[in-house]
């Protein structure tokens, strides 16, 4: 829902809105006024709103169209919050990396606070020394190469139930988003807490209501809220995303709460026997509970996980996909490479995807073209410093735009065509140093799970590459697959996309 649509809907908040107009003129004249010096160039601002009228449903877009006008980085009032805006790879260098210490706090949603403290990985508003530890904990025993290595045998297992999946539904229509999604929720929920949460057949009793709330929980956070442009109003919750939010949350952490009491029983009962031997591998919820963490904080952590590390990879697949439908040259390569280096009798967790030159570009064009965040997780200053010769003020609001980066014409030709060798002998990775193209980010707030991640989505996409033939319903005609986007914090296909698998011999 856009912000200027819910005003029109909502005549009681309308009215309540224009009955408080003169203060929030007043407010944001006497804030801003002495504020703007030196800041980077933009559109004009209307009085108390700024510039919301302009930002639209696909932002990326809208201040990608700014940039084009004003320059790679730009400001832009929302409400009584500064925004900066970063479009060039200039830009992003500076702010990722030369100013990454003082631009790397995190300005949270207002929908996400409903805990009296926000002890997360994302969404915390400083690098303090609870988010390291986290951050630490999370690198070492999910996302390191070693711990990757460590759940081959559990990773392979969820890959050869999605493949047997796919192959009892031949012939039917399958939504590839449900059937990544329940593969990658199950992986996750096995590193944390040894058992699986969903049923690709859908039968299971805790069903697909626990990622429905996941994934409302993060469409929260991404909808106009009055809270966030307008603190004043921000304890009444106007829109009710906050409430909403809370009960999302709660209702996952019900679910996840019965299992980690569970295992605290279970561990103090171990503890009684003297001398008990313990051989069993140690999942993530383990290791938490040795860190002394409180219900709380676990369940905010394993939320943040299961989002982070489900819905990235999700997308991707699909893009991925959709593009290799639409090019069926392309496609034909990575078969014909795929059949040739990738033995049928081994398993496709061991093998080293490093060898797979057009494949992995195939991977890297798909991040450009569909960067899995496009604005990058916002920013926030933690100090007042300087990009580009601009002053940013403290508590800004920072937005790093991946998206028109990575269709910068400068940089990349023919940017909006996907073509894989631009990659091909190319120094360019996803590591954080490149920043004509860093889909996962950079500096302190770069994705910890950026391995784990690629890996999934290596091994999923030439698994269903191998072994299937992909065939759109009715019919249609892969050259006309509707590509439009869906902003979110994810960049997803607006429509889904929906297949026929048939097995290849």
């Amino acid at each position: 829902m856009e912000l200027t649509a819910y005003f029109m809907e909502n005549t009681l908040l309308s009215s309540f809105f224009f009955i408080l107009a003169p203060f929030f003129l007043w407010l944001i004249t006497y804030k801003y006024y002495n504020t703007k010096k030196n800041l980077p160039p933009g559109p004009p601002q209307l009085p108390i709103i700024g510039n919301l009228h302009q930002m639209g449903k696909k932002p990326h877009v809208s201040t990608a169209i700014f940039a084009k006008k004003y320059g790679p980085l730009i400001s832009l009032r929302l409400g009584s919050q500064q925004l900066v805006v970063a479009s060039s790879s200039q830009a992003a260098m500076e702010i990722l990396k030369t100013q990454d210490r003082h631009l790397s706090g995190r300005i949270m949603p207002d929908s996400f606070q409903v805990f009296p403290k926000y002890d997360g990985l994302v969404w915390a508003p400083d690098c303090n020394e609870h988010w390291k530890i986290l951050r630490a904990l999370s690198r070492v025993e999910i996302f390191s190469a070693k711990a990757i290595e460590a759940q081959s045998n559990l990773r392979n297992e969820k890959l050869a139930q999605m493949l047997d999946f796919l192959n009892i539904t031949e012939g039917k229509v399958v939504k590839i988003e449900e059937v990544v999604f329940t593969t990658l929720f199950n992986t996750m929920s096995n590193i944390l807490f040894s058992k699986d949460f969903l049923d690709l057949n859908g039968d299971n009793t805790n069903a697909h209501w626990l990622k429905k709330a996941l994934q409302k929980t993060l469409e929260n956070s991404m909808i106009p809220n009055v809270g966030d442009f307008f603190p004043i109003v921000r304890g009444l919750d106007l829109q009710g995303l906050r409430k909403d939010t809370l009960k999302q949350l709660n209702d996952v952490s019900s679910f996840t709460g019965i299992l980690i009491k569970e295992r605290r029983d279970q561990r103090a009962s171990l503890k009684v026997i003297k001398d008990v031997v313990v051989t069993e591998e140690k999942d993530f919820l383990d290791h938490l509970l040795d860190k002394n963490f409180t219900d709380i904080q676990i369940n905010i952590l394993v939320q943040e996980l299961f989002i982070a590390g489900t819905d990235t990879v999700v997308s991707t697949t699909e893009w991925a996909m959709a593009e290799l439908l639409k090019n069926k040259e392309i496609m034909k390569k990575v078969q014909e490479e795929l059949k040739r280096e990738i033995n049928s009798n081994s398993s496709i967790m061991k093998f080293d995807f490093s060898k797979l030159t057009y494949f992995n570009a195939c991977i890297k064009e798909t991040l450009r073209l569909h960067p899995v965040v496009p604005l990058l997780i916002p920013r926030r200053a933690v100090e007042t410093c300087e990009v580009m010769g601009y002053t940013i003020p403290q508590n800004s609001q920072i937005w790093v735009n991946i998206w028109e980066i990575s269709r910068d014409p400068k940089v990349w030709d023919e940017p909006n065509i996907f073509k894989p060798e631009r990659f091909i002998g190319s120094h360019l990775n996803y590591t954080g140093h490149d920043f004509e193209f860093t889909p996962f980010g950079g500096g302190r707030r770069m994705c910890p799970g950026l391995l784990s991640g690629i890996k999934g989505l290596e091994t999923i996409l030439a698994s269903l590459i191998l072994g299937f033939d992909w065939v759109l319903p009715h019919g249609e005609d892969p050259a006309n697959l509707d590509m439009n986007e869906h902003f979110g914090v994810v960049l997803q296909k607006e429509k889904p996309l929906e297949l026929i698998f048939k097995r290849r011999e």
